[in-house]
């Protein structure tokens, strides 16, 4: 089979991909007109105003994070500037990184194996058979 040829599921793949961000563009347009009619044009947190060209810095944002969300009347959204936003999304991270870590039974197996695993076995095993350490008189 030659490299130089894709799949042939791979237009398939890039048509669904094409299809989904087309998708999800339409909705965006939506609720971001939607909330632009609705609320002024300021950045719900810091409060600065954007008009003209800076207008599209105005980002909406989903209170409950849900983007499929989007009631007529705007309950879910705030208008938030870029950095508002991209600082209200890095506040939730850091909540569930500050909620410690899950408790093991909810804990993933690990994807790999750790070749130290049982070290500490091994190691005090080998002690036990040598004996106590000599200092070498």
């Amino acid at each position: 089979m030659p490299l130089d040829k894709p799949p042939a599921d791979a237009d398939g793949h890039k048509r669904l991909l094409a299809e989904i961000l087309r998708e999800q563009e339409i909705r965006q347009k939506g609720y971001r007109e939607r909330a632009l009619k609705l609320f002024p044009h300021i950045c719900a947190n810091c409060g600065r105003e954007f008009s003209g060209k800076r207008l599209r810095e105005l980002t909406v944002h989903h209170r409950d994070h849900n983007h499929d969300y989007n009631p007529p009347d705007g309950s879910n959204w705030e208008l938030l500037c870029l950095y508002c936003h991209d600082h209200e999304h890095e506040k939730s991270l850091d909540a569930k990184y500050h909620q410690g870590p899950p408790a093991p039974e909810e804990q993933p197996p690990p994807l790999v194996s750790n070749p130290f695993e049982k070290l500490d076995s091994l190691l005090k095993r080998k002690q036990d058979d040598e004996g106590p350490a000599s200092d070498g008189k």
